[in-house]
């Protein structure tokens, strides 16, 4: 299936098309196509997929008798498509040949990390002998991220005459990749113009319904032999037909080139006469592959993390799907990170919390790219000031999904398949998304050291976000503590109280825990900020002492939850039911999804102590164990190594692991407590995309997030790596299934520091340069230092 550098899929499985297009999608951190055959437009076995970063529309439909908007990431017009059949001198046309066709006798696919090119290849033969071998390549350029090109090839064998070509610019294109949102309106493209421009150019034009964001595409087509094309417009595309000489021996070729442009683009400029003018001066299919090979190459030299053996394979398709969701071009775009990336529909596209597992990566790799996806946050900073004021608080309430403006994108309703109901959907009340972005604020400047954007947009995140967190808090005089109630945690299921009127469950442990971190690091940092700079924070968002010191209480009275020796979930998660988990997996099977199976059965998971995901345990994830007890000994509990065993030992017994996420956050956990079962986890994860472990989401979209997390687990879980102004700390814990591996990464203003890990030792090498000696962290706080352009083994 797979070699070092090669993902690939030998022969054709329309039930497996899918996950095929979503693993194989081709993206340059602007745009992406997935891996679809080109031969085949949508259907139940191929999803065509263009997807522009940012380009969002919002439509309205009617669902169970009430409006619901939705804002989606738009599928654009389809340029790969290309329709193909055999006319024999001595016979007639053949069929259009598509992989469904029942003359194909092989396919493969082939997706070259290192190149960023996918290549699938197919051989049709029809009952009289006669063959026709057929190879496309495809590309999305990494150094011109308004360029893509596909070039496919043609090989006769037994026969003579022509290949008729149908260079398909398609138009009618809708969102309808994932089955579970086909009630809702999905035409967002609309004002159609088609057109034609000398040299085999093509053309179409349109726009988002709302809020009517102008979209351009030209496609060059060039063929081999030369020859006129019959050029026709049609409702909302253009097809331009070709005859292609073909005998044994002597091969015919088709490139379509992609040049494609946006009014969201800088500098503003016509995207049609934009897109017209690129694809004109567009360089051949050669010259874009050999420009295109060179820039993956800096993006690898960069980004890479070696591990050897089949987990080293997958962990390099992770980072292929990440760098080429958000590589360095990103930098240049206003834009988040999108938790099913640019590589199909679910989630509608939207930006979650995924930030928090895909950033410590771009801090250690593409600092500039981490900044930009932070300033993505700022720049909606009013949105959620103003959704902070609406539920009657200061300060900034970001929203548990985002798009293009920052308003809440939550949807109204969400469909159980099996069921088929429409139900509530209470998601909106994760209020810890907040804190998750200023963990980013704030981790991101201790790893890059760049404190000239904590100060400034950074600061202003984080202080928002504390201020509100400091007026969710009431005071109830029995406990003599703060309490945050009405939210969700992470877990997802728990949206309410048994038989309760309103939605929403008090003091989850996780959000309380990180609304007290939230508040201290808000004070660090207005105490670290210099005179002037807080004096003008101050006065632009009128704090005073009075506030100050509300902060200070809140940060070391907020309430958290505990049972029965280990930290609640929640209040009242203990007096829950117990689940008889046994029975249900007997049932069942696979029970990731238990809240739509009890809801199918008119039961609710609101009534039993089961979680879908790591909640409570994400405390471990964010914070090492020192900083994880130092945070409950600040709030006034005993927290240490035995609780916190007890604790993730309970919930271990009681999470059903319906999100990717999951089994990441557990193998995290129990790696730094040196747990046995942490492979076990880890490796669900490491699987989760590329065996479709939850059975048919990979296909709507792969999980970035997830993706992004196996990477980080190795490059920081297993070193215990962390960066600050003290230099790089380690404390490396091992795991007998990654036993070595070896990456680059920044310091600071140190570039290029490598770091490889064999058992037992570790080495650290910092490239010369002008900044001096490097200062390692060693277990023990024992500091050592590693000189400029030099290496240095350290035994553990």
């Amino acid at each position: 299936m797979t070699t070092c550098w090669t993902w690939g899929y030998d022969g054709y499985d329309p039930e497996r098309e899918p996950l095929v297009e979503a693993l194989c999608t081709l993206a340059n951190g602007r745009f992406a196509t997935r891996g679809s055959a080109p031969e085949c437009t949508a259907g139940t076995a191929h999803y065509p997929g263009t997807y522009l970063a940012g380009c969002y529309d919002r439509l309205t439909s009617v669902v169970a008798g009430e409006r619901v908007e939705n804002e989606d990431l738009v599928n654009l017009p389809n340029w790969t498509l290309l329709r193909y059949r055999c006319r024999p001198d001595d016979g007639p046309a053949g069929d259009w040949l598509t992989p469904d066709a029942t003359e194909l006798r092989h396919h493969d696919v082939r997706l070259d990390l290192r190149a960023g090119v996918l290549t699938r290849r197919l051989f049709f033969e029809d009952a009289r002998g006669r063959g026709l071998r057929v190879s496309h390549m495809r590309l999305v350029h990494m150094r011109d991220p308004g360029l893509a090109a596909q070039y496919t090839l043609f090989r006769a064998y037994g026969w003579s005459g022509s290949v008729e070509v149908l260079s398909v610019l398609d138009g009618t294109v809708t969102n309808a990749g994932v089955e579970r949102y086909r009630h809702l309106d999905g035409r967002h493209l609309t004002d159609h113009r088609t057109g034609f421009e000398s040299d085999g150019v093509a053309w179409i034009s349109c726009r988002t319904a709302d809020p009517g964001i102008r979209i351009a595409m030209a496609v060059r087509t060039v063929t081999r032999p030369a020859g006129p094309a019959r050029e026709e417009s049609t409702t909302a595309g253009t097809v331009q037909t070709y005859h292609l000489p073909i005998v044994p021996h002597r091969s015919a070729m088709v490139v379509k080139t992609l040049a494609l442009h946006t009014s969201m683009d800088w500098p503003a400029a016509d995207p049609l006469s934009a897109a017209t003018d690129v694809i004109a001066r567009a360089p051949s299919f050669p010259r874009l592959l050999s420009a295109h090979k060179a820039a993956w190459q800096r993006v690898w030299e960069q980004g890479e993390l070696r591990v050897p053996g089949e987990v080293g394979r997958i962990l390099r398709l992770h980072m292929f799907h990440l760098l080429q969701t958000l590589s360095p071009h990103t930098a240049d775009l206003d834009v988040g990170v999108p938790a099913r990336g640019l590589h199909g529909e679910a989630y509608r596209g939207h930006v979650f919390w995924d930030e928090l597992f895909v950033l410590p990566y771009l801090d250690l790799h593409f600092p500039e790219v981490a900044r930009a996806l932070l300033m993505y946050r700022h720049r909606r900073l009013p949105a959620a000031r103003e959704a902070a004021r609406l539920a009657g608080h200061q300060g900034a309430m970001f929203p548990w999904q985002s798009a293009s403006s920052g308003r809440e994108e939550t949807q109204a309703l969400h469909l159980n398949p099996r069921s088929g109901r429409w139900l509530p959907d209470h998601s909106h009340l994760q209020r810890h998304v907040g804190s998750a972005v200023a963990y980013n604020v704030w981790r991101y400047a201790q790893a890059t050291g760049d404190r000239g954007f904590l100060h400034a947009a950074g600061a202003e995140i984080l202080l928002e976000v504390a201020r509100y967190w400091s007026g969710a808090a009431t005071f109830d005089p029995a406990l003599g503590r703060y309490r945050i109630r009405g939210v969700m945690g992470p877990d997802e299921y728990h949206d309410a109280y048994p038989d309760a009127a309103n939605p929403g469950i008090d003091d989850n442990a996780y959000t309380n825990a990180t609304a007290a971190w939230v508040l201290a690091r808000g004070l660090d940092l207005l105490g670290e900020l210099p005179a002037a700079r807080r004096s003008e924070l101050s006065e632009q968002l009128s704090l005073n002492d009075g506030e100050l010191a509300r902060w200070e209480a809140v940060s070391r009275r907020l309430y958290v939850p505990f049972h029965q020796g280990v930290v609640s979930q929640f209040e009242g998660y203990g007096d829950l039911a117990e689940l008889d988990w046994e029975s249900y997996r007997a049932r069942y099977g696979d029970i990731r999804r238990l809240d739509r199976i009890l809801e199918a059965e008119g039961d609710t998971v609101n009534r039993y102590q089961a979680s879908k995901q790591a909640d409570t345990l994400m405390m471990g994830y964010l914070f090492g164990p020192e900083e994880l007890y130092g945070l409950f000994a600040r709030l006034g509990y005993r927290l240490d190594e035995e609780v916190w065993r007890a604790t993730v030992s309970y919930y271990l017994r009681r999470t059903s692991h319906g999100s990717t996420l999951s089994g990441l956050v557990h193998g995290w956990v129990l790696a730094r407590q040196k747990g046995a079962d942490a492979w076990r986890y880890c490796e669900e994860t490491l699987l989760a995309d590329v065996a479709d472990v939850q059975g048919g989401t990979t296909g709507e979209g792969i999980h970035l997030g997830a993706m992004a997390g196996t990477i980080d687990l190795v490059e920081r879980g297993l070193t215990g790596l962390e960066t600050g102004p003290e230099g790089l700390r380690v404390a490396p814990v091992p795991l007998a299934e990654i036993p070595r591996f070896a990456y680059t990464l920044c310091c600071g203003r140190h570039r290029g520091v490598r770091l490889r890990r064999l058992p037992g030792r570790l080495a650290i090498r910092v490239p010369a340069s002008p900044e001096g000696p490097l200062t390692v962290v060693l277990p023990g706080d024992r500091k050592v230092t590693v000189p400029a352009g030099h290496e240095r083994w350290f035994r553990l």
